[in-house]
C-alpha cells in the first residue's frame, strides 16, 4: 500500500512538473496558438490517469473530467486560432457547471452505497 501511495506522488510531481514546463514553453516561443496551453493540461491530467490506471492505482474521475474538458477546449482554440474558425465556447461557466455536477454525482452514489450497506 506504501509502495502505490509513493507510486502515485512519484506520478503527481511528474504532472506538475510537466504543467510547469508547458507554461514556460507557451510563454518563451512567440506565435504559439491560443489553446496550446489548454491543450496540453488536458494532455497531462489524462496521461496521469493513464499512468495510474496501468499502475493500478485508483483514477480520479475529477481530473479526468477536467481533462477531458481541457482538451475540447484546447483544440476548438487551436481550431480558431489554425485554421480561422469560429467557435466560441464559455470556458469558465462550463468548466463551474462540470465541478458542480461531479459533486453532486459523487455526494448522490456516496449515499447510495450507505443506503445498499
Amino acid at each position: 500500500m506504501e509502495d502505490t501511495r509513493i507510486l502515485n506522488k512519484r506520478y503527481e510531481t511528474v504532472a506538475w512538473g510537466a504543467f510547469f514546463i508547458l507554461l514556460g514553453v507557451t510563454g518563451l516561443i512567440p506565435g504559439v496558438p491560443e489553446g496550446t496551453g489548454t491543450l496540453g493540461v488536458g494532455i497531462i491530467l489524462l496521461g496521469l490517469n493513464l499512468a495510474r490506471y496501468l499502475s493500478h492505482i485508483r483514477t480520479s474521475g475529477f481530473t479526468i473530467t477536467l481533462g477531458m474538458i481541457a482538451i475540447l477546449f484546447g483544440i476548438a482554440d487551436v481550431l480558431r486560432a489554425v485554421l480561422g474558425l469560429r467557435v466560441e465556447l464559455p470556458f469558465f461557466p462550463i468548466l463551474l457547471i462540470t465541478i458542480g455536477v461531479i459533486w453532486l454525482v459523487r455526494a448522490a452514489s456516496t449515499n447510495v452505497k450507505r443506503m445498499n450497506e
